[in-house]
């Protein structure tokens, strides 16, 4: 065979390689890394959000495997984003919420799952086990907690009456009323805050009309004097410590932060009566994750029936494990800021695809 055949032959065995490697969510076939269950290859590179895992279990892990779990934080799904995207992240496992799970895959930033590696997903309650909007047979993600965003207020400044209301801080005259002004922050985060605000103004917070979110943005934008800071990290914290009485926040990191006052009672959360959101955040295996065998170990560890409820019982968050129930302390399985009984009116925030980047325009806009 001549040299110029070979080499044709060998282009063409090299772009079908290459084609294969980089199948998106339409490739059918696609499969996870070549993983047995329990197996590692390497320490652990977890990026996930602030204070969302109790130290012990990795600790646990670490010494189980006898592997490092180096963690770093990111405070909104769009901080963590463009990190995975560009690629060489050096980062193994991340914990996308919800609608980011969908704009991942279709970026190719994420593995599929190679289930038979972790066999524990069969602790999963039916509901995320499939189904789920943003990765509906589970392909690509596997739910690590689940809870809601709303207020978390002082009642000592505000009062046992007080409205369960977003108008706390975005109706300019209730701040004044309950003496808010420069006393609330906000999350630093597009969807989150754009949702909220649109929730408030009755529409849905997955809008992709440019009328409803522009009205959203100015709502956004007069709030943004009245703010003390746009924070996702220690909104809780500053609000217990009384340095602000009304902040926008997560479920769970509230719970925390109240239990550990010198007066739980003192402090109360709500999803204000317009609606808010219900999240679910996801374990997902970084493409190109130098370690993603160990990425596979430590989602099956997590997804144990004992260590998915260690998980609940330390960040107060609701758990997708229904193995984990049996385990969960009942003063939280009976919290209805854990789980809720009314989700009537809570949206889960969805990838709306190319108008996302409004979303993001119209809160750095508002923001200032």
């Amino acid at each position: 065979m001549s040299t110029k055949m070979l080499r044709l032959l060998a282009a063409i065995l090299a772009f079908g390689l290459l084609s294969a490697a980089c199948g998106g969510d339409d490739d059918e076939s696609a499969v996870g890394a070549d993983c047995e269950a329990g197996q590692t290859d390497g320490d652990l590179n977890l990026y996930n959000w602030a204070e969302y895992i109790d130290p012990e279990l990795k600790t646990q892990f670490e010494e189980e495997f006898g592997v490092t779990v180096n963690e770093d934080n990111y405070d909104s799904n769009e901080q963590m984003q463009p990190i995975i995207s560009q690629g060489n992240s050096g980062y193994d496992l991340i914990v996308p919420s919800d609608y980011m799970v969908s704009i991942l895959i279709e970026g190719g930033d994420i593995a599929p799952i190679n289930r038979s590696a972790v066999p524990n997903l069969s602790n999963l309650a039916d509901e995320f086990a499939s189904g789920l909007p943003f990765d509906p047979d589970g392909t690509y993600s596997v739910p690590y907690q689940w809870g809601t965003t709303g207020l978390g207020v002082d009642l000592s400044v505000v009062g046992e009456d007080v409205p369960q209301t977003w108008g706390l801080i975005f109706d300019a005259d209730l701040a004044a009323e309950y003496g808010l002004e420069g006393a609330m922050t906000i999350l630093n985060d597009p969807r989150e805050t754009m949702g909220a605000a649109l929730k408030y103004l009755g529409y849905s917070l997955n809008t992709t009309d440019q009328g409803q979110l522009d009205e959203a943005k100015a709502v956004v934008a007069d709030a943004t004097s009245r703010v003390a800071a746009y924070e996702s990290d220690q909104y809780d914290e500053l609000l217990v410590s009384g340095q602000t009485s009304v902040a926008h926040g997560y479920s769970g990191n509230f719970l925390v932060q109240f239990f550990e006052a010198d007066d739980p009672e003192q402090f109360t959360y709500f999803v204000p009566e317009e609606g808010g959101t219900r999240w679910v955040d996801n374990m997902a295996v970084v493409a190109d994750a130098p370690h993603p065998c160990t990425a596979h170990a430590f989602i099956n560890f997590l997804l144990d029936a004992e260590n998915g409820a260690a998980l609940t019982n330390w960040n107060y968050y609701a758990s997708p494990n229904a193995a984990a129930v049996p385990y969960i302390d009942q003063e939280v399985l009976d919290d209805p800021i854990v789980y809720p009984a009314d989700q009537s009116k809570l949206e889960f925030i969805a990838d709306t695809g190319d108008f996302e980047i409004e979303f993001s325009d119209a809160f750095n806009e508002a923001r200032g």
